[in-house]
């Protein structure tokens, strides 16, 4: 039997229990566990929220008849409630999913593991963990994600050839969760390039705040993020928020440092004053926000938007360099290049 506790039209928090749903059932707002290895279907994770019916259909033409719902993580409007199917056996599972995937530090310590299948590891786990903390960005699940973004630091700054793999990952779609941990990783090695001979600089935190960058969109509607074509200005002003945003949330759940949350601020800064949502220009940007802003462009610019497709690296590059320079500290976008001179 499946009971539900509902808060103003809105069926959340239910029992904490797992229910095998059949696909016909499924529901935007229902937290999907697929049933299969992570590695043998099209979704990033094999646990997400349903937040629109191509997921639905996705998971029809994989073939699949039923899927496992987490009822305590669903958000599932009243009126679209069904009756849902217990599971065969009766039994109740009750597996809570921490915000950090236990896989991501084995894979980081696996020193059997070879460079390229764990960077790959790395990557698919640490989106993992952000998806799961955009889900419920507390303080209790930041401090977490701090841990887990801590062992990705280390790993950088003591393996090179996981590191170079780690940079060059294509990214086959663009969204928050693989964005987020890409310019994380990016960020993260342009700062050890750059302070590799300082003690001056706590790399925890600042890899916190480059993972963290775009927390503040879990206040931007979706369809403004996915949209594929060229934003009003309506929805431009409601996208050029989440800096401001994701600031506010970290001033709220007081996990992280100063210079951290002004990474959050300012990663949309310009070095011409071009950006947003303050139009600092020069040193009135904080270094570490600087670092930010070369890598998060980078990764828009290498991953595939829905309003067009992705460049290789070196084309990347050359933009950034003849049209968006003014853009950029002039050293710090030569120091980046440099991270993709290894042959």
């Amino acid at each position: 039997m499946c009971r539900y506790q509902s808060f103003g039209g809105i069926v959340s928090n239910f029992t904490t229990m797992e229910i095998n749903v059949k696909i016909d059932d499924l529901k935007i707002g229902m937290y999907v566990i697929l049933p299969t290895s992570w590695f043998k279907h099209p979704f990033v994770t094999n646990e997400f929220s349903i937040k629109k019916k191509d997921q639905i259909q996705t998971i029809r033409d994989y073939g699949l008849k039923e899927v496992i719902i987490d009822t305590s993580k669903s958000r599932v409007a009243k009126a679209d409630r069904k009756r849902c199917t217990p599971q065969s056996e009766g039994t109740v599972n009750t597996h809570p999913t921490t915000v950090v995937p236990d896989e991501l530090s084995e894979a980081i310590h696996d020193k059997k593991l070879p460079a390229q299948q764990k960077a790959k590891a790395v990557q698919k786990h640490s989106i993992l963990m952000i998806s799961n903390l955009l889900d419920n960005p507390s303080a209790e699940n930041i401090r977490d994600v701090k841990k887990g973004v801590a062992e990705v630091v280390d790993l950088i700054l003591t393996d090179d050839d996981t590191s170079y793999y780690l940079m060059n990952i294509t990214s086959h779609d663009f969204n928050t969760y693989t964005h987020c941990v890409n310019v994380g990783f990016l960020s993260i090695m342009l700062a050890k390039a750059l302070f590799r001979k300082s003690m001056a600089h706590d790399m925890y935190e600042l890899g916190a705040g480059f993972f963290l960058h775009d927390l503040g969109k879990v206040y931007v509607d979706p369809a403004i993020i996915n949209k594929p074509g060229v934003l009003t200005d309506d929805e431009m002003e409601q996208m050029r928020k989440h800096p401001v945003m994701g600031h506010k949330i970290l001033l709220d759940t007081n996990q992280v440092t100063n210079e951290s949350k002004k990474i959050v601020m300012q990663h949309h800064e310009r070095f011409n004053g071009a950006g947003y949502p303050n139009k600092l220009r020069g040193e009135d940007i904080h270094l570490y926000g600087k670092i930010c802003s070369i890598a998060d462009v980078f990764d828009a610019l290498t991953s595939e938007r829905p309003y067009r497709k992705k460049m290789d690296s070196f084309n990347a590059l050359k933009l950034m360099k003849e049209e968006m320079l003014g853009h950029f500290q002039k050293d710090l976008f030569e120091q980046f290049v440099l991270l993709f001179s290894r042959p």
